[in-house]
């Protein structure tokens, strides 16, 4: 792949001066830092909304209310934020002559494709990255320390989820005729395999359905289900998106 490391650290510093990296890990500080709070402060802030007036009676919060914010947040949030930023991912290259221009240079289109998906990818590994320290941290000093071991696991699994979501929306950015459609693509496939997540025997095999292993692993725990199965399916089907991108890409007239 011809010209892979310069047009990676292209993307790299178009991802600095349009301030998407600030922005994204901005947004995923947030919600490392407020998860925790929330877990902890979750019953008076309720307590406070109901006037007074109705006494409820809530568990106290422990690290498992804050890990179960923390991944409802970073998934939720992190999965459109992978569709945002691969949607335009190459239709928007197409459609100003940029990838044409680049692609005259001794670049390949692999590595042109290739650049772009490592680019999001380290982006949201960045993101997942910060998250979870933050959150860990937090939740060290408000509840308990969590297992480093577990942390590090949960959080691939998470940012194994977000990929899967960014890849079939790359895939997307690269047949379809706008950014826009593509990002309905992403978004159908956001909430697709969210429906699809409440039948239990679909539930591992989605996207989403990776947020429960990766709450117990967070906490030093086993999943309920063997992971090898989900993990395999969903890494083979981002794999799959992006080789389909690259084929495509391969035959379209720039």
């Amino acid at each position: 792949m011809s010209g892979l490391g310069v047009l990676l650290r292209r993307e790299l510093l178009e991802q600095w001066r349009t301030y998407r990296l600030l922005v994204v890990l901005a947004v995923f500080a947030v919600i490392g830092i407020v998860s925790p709070l929330t877990a902890l402060y979750i019953n008076e802030l309720l307590a406070a909304l109901g006037g007074g007036q109705i006494e409820i009676v809530f568990p106290t919060p422990t690290a498992a209310d804050a890990v179960a914010q923390l991944i409802k947040n970073a998934g939720q949030m992190g999965a459109f934020i992978a569709v945002l930023l691969t949607m335009g991912a190459v239709v928007t290259e197409k459609e100003r002559g940029t990838a044409a221009m680049i692609l005259t240079k001794p670049a390949t289109r692999p590595a042109f494709l290739g650049a772009k998906a490592l680019a999001v990818g380290l982006l949201l590994a960045a993101g997942v990255a910060l998250a979870y320290g933050l959150a860990a941290a937090y939740t060290a000093v408000l509840f308990e320390p969590l297992p480093l071991v577990g942390v590090v696991a949960s959080a691939l699994l998470l940012w194994l989820s977000l990929a899967v979501c960014g890849a079939v929306t790359f895939l997307a950015s690269t047949v379809a005729p706008s950014a826009i459609v593509a990002g309905g693509v992403g978004l159908a496939v956001v909430l697709g395999s969210g429906i699809l997540g409440a039948f239990p025997a679909l539930a591992p095999y989605m996207p989403p359905g990776l947020w429960g292993a990766a709450q117990e692993l967070a906490l030093g725990r086993a999943p309920a289900f063997d992971l090898a199965g989900p993990v395999l399916l969903n890494a083979g089907a981002a794999l799959v998106a992006l080789v389909l991108a690259g084929v495509a890409f391969r035959r379209q007239e720039l």
